[in-house]
């Protein structure tokens, strides 16, 4: 697949200054970047420079994608199982840092089927890992009760060390201003009450949908909702419209890869077809790199003509320029790129996604850039 060229990116304080939106400033800047957002793991142009792209202490995954070994019966097995013997394997295989998808596993396991934070922190600290987040669950209202449940994640969020709390999921699945106006509002309130009362980053974690454009204009439909786009992309608005002090992004590059195939062009207010392609790369540094403390670093092969554009295969296997990326994002050593393979578990080789788990953690530490 082509993609464009990454543009420079200068900083936010002086897209101000300019008076320009992000989105004008990077359709107007004409400087090309070293790399392209795209290609091959081996990549001769990405391979320049010899420097380890994740500091050896960032070296993270997301236990989603070894849920099938957090949820095995260890009675039936003596593959690692649950959250103890899962933690144990990956420290062998050299991970440091854990992101968590939940905090149940299978009953039969140690700790029984939702072990007490304390327990987990435990079993980190046996296996020198540092837990940095957690899919959870955000308020989707704001009530005493989910204020009170919303504290008490981010207390088992402290005893368990973390630094961030965040979800799984975009802040709202609507394509519609009101409904994104609403998110903002809400993560604002929530964001700062993780940081002030709990000393917690909130993040959301991208998935594809959150980068098309925003319905906010154009003709009304028979419910009174916009049916085109002023070209804004629903989750830049919302970056846009939260504090930069209280609310963060994980992005997860492999959906944003797929973000740039499949939304690429949107029906202006006037009826035209406008053409603007996604740059993952220069939002993230147009936004300012310490807005994403976590990356998902989950590799793609490219599949054009199919509806993602890609499909998720081991860390290495894939099309998706690694060395590109992390080399080409601000803030060196700030981020925490968290390793994921959504499809790693396997129903009839039930060790297949810790052996991933090797060899992606093996193509991940020999990123050089």
């Amino acid at each position: 697949m082509n993609t464009p060229d990454v543009r420079s990116i200068e900083t936010p304080a002086l897209i101000r200054r300019l008076g320009l939106s992000r989105r004008q400033f990077m359709a107007a800047s004409t400087g090309v970047a070293a790399a392209s957002l795209a290609g091959p793991l081996s990549s001769p142009a990405a391979a320049a420079g010899n420097g380890r792209l994740i500091p050896p202490g960032k070296l993270g995954i997301i236990l989603y994608t070894v849920r099938d070994a957090i949820n095995r019966d260890p009675s039936t097995t003596d593959l690692a199982s649950g959250f103890k013997e899962v933690l144990a394997e990956l420290s062998r295989i050299g991970y440091k840092q854990i992101e968590f998808a939940g905090y149940t596993q299978n009953v039969n396991a140690e700790g029984g089927r939702t072990p007490a934070p304390a327990l987990l922190k435990q079993w980190l600290d046996d296996s020198g890992l540092e837990a940095e987040g957690n899919h959870g669950s955000i308020p989707s209202t704001l009530t005493d009760a989910t204020l009170a449940s919303f504290d008490a994640a981010c207390e088992a969020a402290n005893i368990l060390g973390m630094a961030h709390i965040g979800t799984g999921s975009d802040p709202t699945s609507s394509a519609y201003l009101a409904d994104w106006q609403a998110a903002a509002e809400r993560w604002n309130i929530l964001g700062e009450r993780a940081m002030t009362m709990h000393g917690l980053k909130l993040y959301t974690h991208n998935h594809s949908p959150a980068y098309s454009f925003l319905l906010d204009s154009g003709p009304l439909d028979a419910n009174g909702r916009p049916t085109r786009s002023s070209g804004v992309r629903r989750l830049e608005w919302f970056l846009d419209n939260t504090d930069s002090r209280y609310v963060f992004l994980e992005m997860d590059i492999f959906w944003a890869h797929v973000a740039q195939y499949q939304h690429h062009t949107y029906t202006a207010p006037d009826g035209s077809s406008v053409q603007d392609i996604f740059d993952p790369l220069g939002t993230v540094n147009s936004y300012g790199p310490m807005r994403y403390p976590l990356f998902h670093a989950k590799d793609g092969d490219a599949r054009p003509g199919t509806p993602n554009g890609y499909e998720i295969v081991p860390f290495g296997a894939g099309d998706i320029d690694y060395r590109a990326f992390l080399g080409g994002v601000g803030a060196k050593g700030y981020h925490n790129p968290m390793w994921e393979q959504d499809n790693a578990g396997s129903p009839t080789n039930p060790g297949q996604s810790l052996a991933y788990a090797q060899s992606s953690y093996d193509n991940l530490s020999r990123l050089r850039g």
